[in-house]
């Protein structure tokens, strides 16, 4: 059989605020790519920042198996002797591109060429609608060539990162609002223009589904739509929490191939998602990866592939190191340093919603967490010190520290090498102050 092209959609800070998962942002055209094609509603990324958590997508592994402990630009890289997505299907004859957004390094280099692409289109700003414009383009010229070599093309868009002053707020009286945080004008009118973000994005997908049907590749191109981690709002970017961690997952595959039109509640994690595409394209898959394939599952020959996996915080723009692991019922987070309960980035902390929850989340922290994810979805309730859950507590505990110890975390030999942002040096504020 020949083998699937792969067009692979990955948006910025969107974690799941999309119509198909419940939210009440209007993103039709994602909705009904979901409707046609399998939605997983339990698929998470293992670090809640960008360069760590595309680096477990393109490589399999966690971020301290990949190297890339904290972000792109300030220092840290994916370990250069590792395979990654389009290193590996070059060698089975796959023609490998990459359109707009892209935050990993190798080896201190910020080179689309040393992550294994061979063509790269850089489009300035990154916005999804001249993202799509190039991608567009890239399928005119696909169809003008003689061989039938498939190709794995990854759409990055900027969308939905910060700021969003750009965006027409949404009506304040149509926003609602995650439990985790404060229903105030400001915190409104912040998701209204988020909300907007995410629209604009949701007209790019429609775009490139029907460039993809117009141009006669739906017969044989496999949809991927997916984001880095979760929402850039306080409590979620930059936490273990699931509004950190939470991602949106959706395949579409060519008409045939797989049964479809349904949703998936099976836990899986970013990691598992290098080994699936190795799988469905008969490609090897490296030894020494973190993921399992969920391929099988998909086939329908199992249930779940994984009933855990594990997490973790090193570095954004500022060290705030943290190690979690989350099953289906529970989650269990090691804070390493004193710091404040809620680690915000700079953009966070100055956002509107930023300046509303301060003095809530800029507290001492504490060593562990543990929520009952059933009973306290939200993680606000924290069960590490209740003795009924002593147990629980152990047994995460002991998962942690067997998984830091059999892949030799870093940060079992104490501070990670880094350095803070320039941004917070104009900060006046007690951040710092507000530690145990």
């Amino acid at each position: 059989m020949q083998r699937p092209n792969i067009v692979f959609i990955i948006s910025h800070d969107t974690g799941r605020y999309l119509g198909t998962y419940g939210r009440n942002v209007e993103t039709p055209e994602i909705d009904e790519l979901a409707s046609e094609g399998i939605q997983f509603n339990n698929y998470f990324c293992s670090q809640p920042q960008c360069s760590p958590s595309r680096g477990s997508i393109m490589t399999g592994r966690y971020g301290h198996n990949h190297g890339m402990m904290g972000l792109a630009h300030m220092g840290h890289s994916i370990y250069e002797q590792l395979e990654t997505i389009p290193s590996e299907l070059n060698k089975i004859g796959y023609r490998t591109s990459l359109i707009g957004l892209y935050h990993e390094s190798v080896n201190d280099e910020f080179d689309p060429y040393k992550l294994g692409y061979q063509h790269y289109q850089q489009v300035p700003g990154n916005w999804a609608t001249d993202v799509t414009d190039h991608f567009v383009d890239f399928l005119k010229e696909e169809n003008k060539r003689d061989d039938d070599s498939p190709f794995y093309v990854s759409l990055g868009f900027e969308e939905t990162h910060r700021p969003f002053d750009d965006y027409e707020p949404v009506d304040l009286d149509e926003v609602v609002l995650p439990d985790y945080l404060p229903d105030t004008e400001e915190v409104r009118k912040d998701f209204a223009q988020f909300y907007r973000s995410g629209m604009d994005m949701d007209d790019a997908v429609g775009r490139i589904k029907r460039a993809i049907k117009e141009q006669g590749f739906d017969d044989n191109t496999v949809i991927i739509f997916t984001t880095d981690h979760g929402i850039a709002f306080p409590r979620a970017k930059g936490t273990l929490y699931d509004s950190g961690l939470e991602t949106a997952f959706l395949m579409k595959f060519p008409e045939g191939m797989y049964e479809q039109g349904y949703q998936s509640d099976a836990l899986l994690c970013n990691v598992d998602l290098m080994p699936t595409i190795f799988d469905l394209v008969d490609c090897k898959v490296p030894e020494g990866v973190d993921g399992v394939s969920f391929l099988p599952l998909i086939e329908g020959e199992v249930e779940q592939t994984r009933d855990h996996f594990f997490a973790e915080m090193t570095w954004h723009d500022k060290y705030h190191p943290m190690r979690g692991v989350r099953t289906e019922k529970y989650k269990y987070i090691r804070n390493f340093e004193d710091g404040p309960k809620v680690y915000m980035p700079y953009d966070l902390h100055t956002s509107l919603t930023g300046e509303v929850v301060r003095d809530d989340y800029y507290v001492p922290n504490v060593d562990e967490e543990l929520y009952d994810l059933e009973a306290d979805p939200a993680e606000l309730n924290n069960l590490a010190s209740d003795e009924a859950y002593r147990e629980v507590v152990a047994d995460l505990r002991a998962k942690v520290d067997q998984w830091m110890e059999e892949s030799d975390d870093p940060l079992l030999k104490g501070r990670v090498p880094g350095y803070e942002a320039e941004e917070w040096e104009s900060v006046d504020d007690d951040y710092e102050s507000r530690k145990k």
